[in-house]
């Protein structure tokens, strides 16, 4: 009998790499979770690099933005941002030092820091707009409306058990 041999180019080679082994269906999600992350964050990396912006400065002042003019104390502000900032304060140092964020402390409380967009913060948010909405279409836009909102649902559900109560994405 002869063995069949298949070029390593062939898609039926193709297929078999494709179907790695996982330990579990969760690492399954978790890893293929973790990829497209990786994915659709190159197209927004792109986009905030010709700014000189990271994705975490940008969604400082966004929501700086939304506070606006109230200003909002550096530990409350990191709480809600998307993903953790270890280093908040350098964070904040970045965008302060380029002048699209003000800082000052409360004279009757001088350990805590109140933080607030500038006029330049809220131009570049405005200037940043378009090109935002056109990069998510870029990562999203591809799948319909009934496939994104169950995205979402599936998304929420999944991160449900870790987030804190008083989390605005529960």
């Amino acid at each position: 009998m002869v063995p069949t041999i298949v070029p390593a180019d062939s898609p039926a080679t193709h297929k078999a790499k494709r179907h790695k082994h996982f330990d579990s269906p969760q690492q399954e999600a978790y890893l293929g979770l973790w990829r497209t992350y990786d994915r659709l964050r190159m197209l927004e990396d792109e986009l905030f690099g010709r700014f000189d912006l990271t994705a975490q400065q940008y969604n400082t002042l966004r929501l700086l933005r939304a506070a606006h003019p109230v200003k909002v104390p550096t530990l409350s502000l990191a709480s809600r941002l998307i993903s953790r900032a270890p280093d908040i304060t350098r964070l904040l140092d970045k965008l302060a030092e380029r002048g699209l964020i003000v800082r000052d402390r409360p004279p009757d409380n001088r350990r805590v820091v109140n933080v607030g967009i500038t006029e330049a913060g809220l131009a570049l948010l405005t200037e940043l707009a378009d090109e935002v909405r056109e990069c998510h279409l870029r990562q999203l836009g591809h799948l319909s409306a009934p496939e994104m909102k169950k995205l979402v649902e599936l998304l929420r559900k999944a991160r449900q058990p870790h987030e804190a109560e008083t989390s605005d994405w529960k």
